[in-house]
């Protein structure tokens, strides 16, 4: 499916799973959301990170419902308990299936998205692991005048800051000299067909899973 539809697919099921309180249909979206990630081979480990960064919030939001209200209800606790871990998963998903750049191209060249708004959007993404390393020298530094910045430390991330504005600065000076503006128009190294095949897969998915939301909403709670 083209990346733009399939991210568009996403997040109107997103939208919906957040607007329709039905276990039911979180359980299927979260059994076979587990179902597609272990037949893809996706990592255990971090599908166990997930889960577990997770689970704070999502017994945060069970132990209000039910044992901090004054009406406990357990299928309302247990919906939006499963709801969370859906959606995550949901992203997890996308994420796995599609790469940020063929989306961005996507998004350019088929929905006509300016490009220095779908390119800086890239450029911050790929910014993610050099951050990292920043944290990671800035830790050792602190270490070898005797302090220890713990990873919850405000201070890290105020150290943070300069090589943040620092790299901003360049990369926009970047785009600048490649000619990103906001009205030029530009080569394509890669395009990103849109067929009618997509939108009919599209279509049918789309279909298919309101008739699965009708039919939940209508028989199960």
């Amino acid at each position: 499916m083209n990346p733009s539809l399939k991210f568009f697919l996403f997040l109107i099921i997103s939208l919906e799973i957040s607007f329709i309180p039905n276990l039911v249909i979180n359980l299927t979206f979260l059994a076979g959301s587990l179902l597609y990630l272990f037949i893809s081979k996706y990592s255990l480990k971090k599908l166990a990170l997930i889960i577990v960064f997770a689970f704070p919030a999502a017994f945060a939001i069970f132990s209000s419902l039910y044992w901090f209200s004054d009406e406990p209800n357990l299928i309302a606790a247990w919906t939006l308990f499963t709801r969370m871990y859906v959606l995550i998963f949901l992203g997890v998903i996308l994420i796995n299936t599609t790469p940020p750049l063929t989306l961005a191209r996507s998004l350019e060249q088929n929905f006509h998205l300016p490009t220095k708004l779908v390119y800086g959007w890239l450029a911050a993404f790929n910014f993610i692991p050099q951050m990292q390393v920043e944290l990671k020298k800035i830790k050792v530094a602190t270490l070898m005048r005797g302090q220890n910045l713990s990873w919850w430390s405000p201070s890290l991330y105020f150290k943070a800051i300069l090589p943040a504005l620092a790299h901003s600065e360049e990369l926009s000076e970047g785009m600048l000299a490649h000619g990103f503006g906001r009205y030029s128009k530009r080569s394509k190294i890669k395009t990103i067909p849109l067929t009618w095949k997509d939108w009919l897969i599209f279509i049918f998915f789309l279909l298919f899973i309101q008739i699965f939301f009708i039919f939940c909403t209508k028989f199960y709670l």
